[in-house]
């Protein structure tokens, strides 16, 4: 590919990570089962004078993955992990030490909460959570302990926004001379497509790429891409830690990144038409969803991105157990699960109870998440509308 700097993102897509010319034409970058790779000879080895060493230190099926990602977040480089979850703690344990401080939005996903209250806290890293509508106003809690600011934008269950670039000047404005202050953001809801965090004033990107990249439900993935200053250090905690994704699921993942931009677009217009629909719903009150100009947080999402995500939540009454049971377990074409990003429909009911330390849930509102797969858009309307016609009977 020649104009890579100035292609399109589908073209990008389509044809970075591919190598016919080097892999007997294949079109895609073939599954590479490596452990010991050769060298030639001693001045190799000693110099590592070639694309691959060692394959935990990667391979051309995660080269590949690596390639398009970092194309498309504009970062310095790239390295896979075997979840997201994987890849966010490496990210975040890249540039945080013993005495530091993290804060982190309040809006971050459970599993950041217990990683940053677990294993961070006996590390001796302490964290303090932020209203995710802080903005600006972050700047109050920075401090010279300070090492990095986590974002999750938006936040994937009740899908508040950060406003990265007011948060990179108060960043920018408080840093003592010489101290780095890493601004870290979970990416995965609106992918590299529609948003790009490391342009706003971001430093490290991550993915739990099992969404988004993969596609399809069936392998676990993560990426993260750092820009020049932080790359080095993310680089080096990778190699440290040890991670690395199997040549198969890397070679999911780029098979999915394929279709990224036509199934981001197809998602987007889904969830976009059945959440305008739940607004008007006389049993609904409220839609979460950051792309409707009734979201406080609408002008951020007009500013700064270009599209939006799959997945949403809205919120009912609250009521028993048994209307939510049956809501969720008779639904047609949503499935009860964990995760997001496949082809299929997805629902899941969410109580945030200790999950939040700075803006606490309200008692009597019930959240609904729901991921709108790929199916007929009116089948999906009237499975949504059955369900809460045996919610609102049961109540």
């Amino acid at each position: 590919m020649k104009n890579e700097k100035t292609s399109a993102l589908e073209t990008r897509l389509t044809h970075l990570g591919r190598r016919p010319g080097e892999q007997f034409g294949a079109v895609n970058t073939p599954v590479f089962r490596a452990s010991t790779i050769l060298h030639p000879d001693l001045d190799t080895l000693l110099t590592s004078n070639q694309p691959y060493a060692y394959g935990r230190r990667g391979t051309p099926s995660s080269g590949a993955v690596e390639e398009i990602v970092t194309s498309l977040e504009g970062g310095k480089g790239t390295r896979v992990a075997p979840s997201g979850l994987s890849a966010l703690t490496c990210a975040i344990m890249s540039v945080v030490s013993s005495g530091d401080e993290i804060l982190v939005t309040d809006s971050a996903y459970e599993p950041t909460r217990q990683f940053c209250d677990g294993y961070l806290a006996r590390m001796g890293v302490t964290t303090r959570y932020f209203d995710p509508r802080l903005g600006k106003d972050i700047v109050q809690l920075i401090n010279e302990n300070t090492s990095a600011i986590f974002i999750e934008s938006p936040g994937s269950i009740t899908f508040e926004l950060q406003d990265i670039p007011a948060i990179a000047k108060a960043r920018d404005d408080r840093a003592s001379s010489g101290r780095e202050i890493a601004i870290i953001v979970d990416n995965t809801w609106a992918t590299p497509l529609f948003y790009q965090p490391l342009s706003l004033g971001a430093d490290i990107v991550i993915h739990a790429g099992t969404k988004m990249f993969v596609g399809h439900s069936d392998a676990m993935f993560g990426t993260m891409t750092a820009n020049e200053i932080f790359w080095p250090k993310l680089d080096e905690t990778h190699g440290l830690l040890g991670l690395f994704a199997g040549p198969d699921d890397c070679f999911l993942a780029t098979r999915g990144l394929r279709t990224l931009s036509i199934r981001m677009q197809e998602h987007q217009k889904r969830a976009l038409f059945l959440a305008s629909w739940l607004e008007d719903h006389e049993l609904v009150q409220r839609v979460l969803h950051p792309a409707l100009p009734s979201h406080p947080d609408y002008e951020i999402c007009k500013r700064d991105f270009s599209g939006s995500g799959c997945i949403f939540s809205f919120t009912l009454p609250a009521a028993s157990r048994e209307a939510l049971a049956a809501f969720v377990d008779h639904m047609e074409l949503f499935g009860l699960g964990y995760s997001w990003g496949g082809f299929e429909s997805l629902i899941l009911p969410g109580k945030l109870g200790k999950a939040r330390s700075i803006n606490h849930w309200p008692e009597d509102e019930q959240l609904i998440r729901l991921h709108i797969g790929l199916e007929d858009i009116d089948e999906l309307q009237q499975d949504i509308a059955a369900g809460l016609e045996r919610y609102q009977a049961a109540m």
